[in-house]
């Protein structure tokens, strides 16, 4: 089963996240950071992604209000992408924004909105998360 859950994670994290992304995670990996990436694929890829409970752009929106209410910048620009992998519009993300800002505060949400104007920005075919 466990090979099962790594298989559906690798899947999924590749449909959202993109080939190009994850190929360099799993090239960039060593013997430090091998065991945390196998972590990620199976437990946030495999077990909670591929989840039938939310379709993909849910766990899209969760994710970057979650993101930026935490000032995760790095993540931020990489979810933001898949979120448009996943279908979420523009007009969806500023939605998402302003939740954070009315819940998680006007700081968090500015640098959000800033984040997101320049992923936003990107042409579509370099939207592939970086």
């Amino acid at each position: 089963m466990s090979d099962d859950i790594r298989e559906q994670g690798m899947t999924t994290r590749r449909e959202v996240l993109g080939d190009e992304h994850v190929d360099r995670a799993m090239t960039g990996a060593d013997a430090f950071t091998t065991d945390f990436q196998e972590f990620i694929t199976r437990s946030v890829w495999g077990e909670i992604w591929s989840r039938p409970g939310l379709d993909r752009r849910t766990r899209s929106c969760i994710t970057i209000a979650m993101l930026a209410a935490q000032g995760m910048e790095h993540e931020l620009a990489l979810h933001l992408r898949a979120a448009r992998r996943n279908g979420i519009s523009v007009d969806e993300i500023k939605e998402v924004l302003l939740q954070v800002a009315a819940y998680a505060g006007v700081p968090r949400a500015n640098r959000a909105f800033s984040i997101a104007r320049d992923v936003l920005s990107e042409p579509e075919s370099t939207t592939e998360p970086t």
